[in-house]
């Protein structure tokens, strides 16, 4: 049984067919364009008019002539069927995806885990799409999105520093756990997971620049108890791990940033202590989303269910 709302709905059909009558001033134009008989345009809007209740059409000796609610159904029509025009068009595009550009950004650790994954289907799903990265620091990432620079960027942020910008909406991707580096020959290298305890004493190899994950080791270093000790700063994680694997110090870093694994490094888990933190998709609110950009979505939120697992 159809409720009062639903029953007030009209044939899109018999709309396009008002609003073509309604332009053209003539039944029989607007069957000639639409090819249909002009008998067979009568009827349907004769069965438009029943369904809205009042007439819509005023018959003169030349033509006819909408009535104040044919105006009025037609000028609806006429924005309803631009927009299904709209709708279709882009529908059309993300089938085929015609043509189209989309920039990206992102950060080192995801563009060389995670990202590539997204980009090897989304390219065999949409070979026609011109897709290029950004790779930069998390301010640098914000300002390209709200200039228009990237259509869409992939951000992070951690429980004590949550993300929040009215201008833009975020969706979750995943969540990834904070993992321990250590030497092959380093004492704890045969553990599987060890708590910050066991590294009190242990000098720390982080990335330079005030990188974030420098407050992620602070923070888990005082709810242990101690400061952490500084032996090396690293300009990457590809550094980070060769220092780590020479002895030089251990290292506190994101899963993803272990994709490649340095031959003579071992992974530690530091089990549900491990700080997670979250790798967010970044959209501007205000604009339409290009079909380019609603695919990458697609794709992305699509590769991160299949893969979540692995990064914590």
């Amino acid at each position: 049984m159809l409720h009062d709302d639903e029953q007030h709905l009209f044939d899109m059909r018999r709309l396009a067919l008002l609003l073509e009558v309604v332009e053209q001033g003539s039944i029989t134009a607007a069957a000639d364009l639409m090819m249909y008989s002009p008998s067979a345009v009568s009827q349907q809007l004769r069965k438009l008019e029943q369904e809205v209740g009042q007439p819509l059409l005023n018959r003169r000796s030349r033509g006819v002539v909408p009535t104040e609610a044919g105006q009025v159904l037609a000028g609806h029509a006429r924005q309803i069927i631009r927009q299904m025009r709209a709708a279709q068009s882009d529908l059309d595009q993300i089938a085929g995806l015609k043509r189209g550009a989309l920039t990206v950004g992102t950060f080192p650790t995801l563009a060389g885990s995670f990202l590539p994954i997204v980009i090897r289907a989304f390219k065999k799903r949409y070979p026609a799409i011109s897709l290029s990265l950004r790779s930069a620091r998390f301010d640098e990432l914000v300002a390209d999105l709200q200039s228009g620079v990237t259509g869409l960027c992939l951000l992070w942020d951690y429980p004590w520093n949550r993300f929040h910008d009215d201008s833009i909406r975020v969706t979750e991707v995943f969540r990834e756990s904070t993992v321990i580096l250590v030497a092959a020959s380093h004492p704890l290298a045969d553990r599987e997971q060890v708590s910050m305890e066991d590294l009190r004493n242990e000098s720390w190899i982080v990335r330079a620049e005030a990188h974030p994950v420098v407050e992620v080791l602070q923070r888990s270093a005082h709810d242990a108890g101690f400061k952490p000790t500084l032996g090396f700063l690293a300009n990457d994680y590809g550094e980070a791990q060769a220092m780590v694997s020479v002895g030089m110090g251990v290292a506190m870093v994101p899963k993803t940033a272990v994709a490649l694994q340095h031959p003579d490094v071992r992974v530690l888990s530091l089990g549900d202590a491990a700080p997670l933190r979250r790798v967010l998709l970044a959209q501007r609110q205000d604009k339409v989303y290009a079909p380019a950009e609603v695919a990458f979505h697609s794709t992305l939120l699509e590769i991160a269910r299949e893969r979540a697992g692995d990064y914590l």
